[in-house]
């Protein structure tokens, strides 16, 4: 089995238009929370959210572009784009033959269905632009990414609710370690934040008007963002034949089902995925010094996420830093692995651990090390991201320090 290592970041969200300008909020502590901005805004109960501020899409894309991307493929061209130049790789011949892209979305083209149904039921409008669905469809963006860099081998979309992004990566990585591909694009993409997409939301009664603080005992429910995280993937061997700066290594991942409940999560389905990780890795529980925790800020998930924490890595979770950035960018449901995988690699590569701001109150079912408000140096070899989803499927992985 081939070692896989990350060699190219992209990003776009409500911290920052870039991998550097996150990672600066993010060791700040600087929330991307704040008063949404669409039409008909002043008819939702949730009113708060992680969202882009000052992207213009007219300026990146041209008008046949813009036809066909909804705002959710617009992310990821833009993260996928900086992925790219960083990584310094130029797909030809062979390698563009054999490497593809595995992205995750949840709802994918969002922001088309609301506008369309918009148009068709309260416009009365009896046809819509031909490019509709190839808009709205959550392949697009895959297959853009895959246009954009003439990536021609396995290139496909994955949806698993809040375990998108990391069901996706894990593929990726599994295809570059078994050596189909050289190299893969991965991460994930939302864009949810428009009437109907926050509405829906609406209606589980799991959000918080205010503000997210996952861990707090007076948390009262997630806020949701949008954006992308694109990386690139690639087989370390490659990676160091051409000099290439390694970020990091991606060491194992697993993947379970609770089998229980679809919107209830459960401990033993949470600790099968993170013990699964470590052993796909090779890697003693003793050996993590971070997890990004799926942390959305419900009571529900916060309490099982520590639970499951604490079944796994034993006496070694009084020694853990966990942290929930979902506190600073919200909850970006298919995207939101990928961005918080950033976090992940800050803390291996420059020793900075990402904080879960927001934190006000000690919870008794949640007393672990959950980086409280400040972000922290801390040398790390070992981290895991965690996603559990909606359905009750769950996707972590292990990243090293290289």
């Amino acid at each position: 089995m081939k070692r896989v290592v990350i060699t190219g970041a992209g990003t776009i969200n409500s911290l920052g238009h870039s991998v550097p300008d996150t990672l600066e909020a993010m060791r700040e502590g600087r929330c991307g929370i704040t008063e949404l901005e669409f039409r008909d805004v002043e008819r939702l109960a949730i009113k708060i959210g992680g969202q882009v501020r000052g992207f213009e899409a007219e300026g990146r894309f041209n008008r046949q572009q813009m036809s066909l991307y909804d705002r959710f493929t617009q992310f990821t061209l833009t993260a996928a784009k900086e992925a790219i130049e960083q990584s310094g790789l130029v797909f030809h011949g062979d390698l563009a033959a054999r490497s593809g892209v595995v992205l995750g979305t949840a709802g994918g083209g969002v922001s088309t269905w609301d506008d369309n149904y918009r148009s068709v039921y309260e416009d009365g409008k009896n046809r819509v632009h031909p490019f509709v669905v190839p808009k709205l469809m959550n392949n697009a963006a895959a297959s853009h990414v895959s246009m954009e860099y003439n990536l021609k081998g396995p290139s496909f979309t994955v949806s698993t609710a809040c375990a998108s992004s990391n069901h996706a990566m894990a593929l990726a990585f599994q295809m570059v370690r078994s050596g189909a591909a050289p190299a893969m694009l991965t991460g994930g993409s939302e864009s949810m934040l428009c009437f109907g997409g926050v509405k829906a939301w609406e209606g589980l009664r799991v959000m918080s008007k205010d503000a997210c603080r996952p861990f707090s005992a007076n948390r009262n429910g997630m806020v949701q963002g949008e954006g992308a995280g694109v990386f690139v993937f690639e087989e370390y061997e490659h990676a160091r034949a051409r000099g290439a700066d390694i970020l990091c290594e991606i060491a194992g991942f697993a993947m379970s089902s609770d089998a229980a409940d679809i919107v209830m999560p459960s401990k033993q389905g949470a600790s099968r995925a993170m013990a699964g990780a470590l052993a796909d890795a090779r890697l003693d529980a003793s050996q993590v010094g971070y997890i990004n925790a799926h942390g959305t800020g419900t009571a529900a998930n916060d309490k099982t996420e520590c639970a499951a924490v604490a079944d796994v890595f034993g006496q070694h979770a009084d020694d853990l830093m966990i942290s929930s950035t979902k506190s600073m960018h919200g909850h970006l449901i298919g995207g939101t692995g990928a961005v918080e995988l950033l976090a992940c690699i800050m803390a291996l590569r420059e020793g900075v651990i990402a904080p879960t701001i927001g934190y006000e109150e000690p919870d008794p079912e949640c007393a672990l090390d959950v980086v409280p408000n400040d972000a922290r140096e801390a040398k790390v070899d070992v981290a895991i991201s965690n996603a559990f989803a909606f359905g009750g499927l769950n996707a972590v992985l292990a990243l090293k320090r290289i």
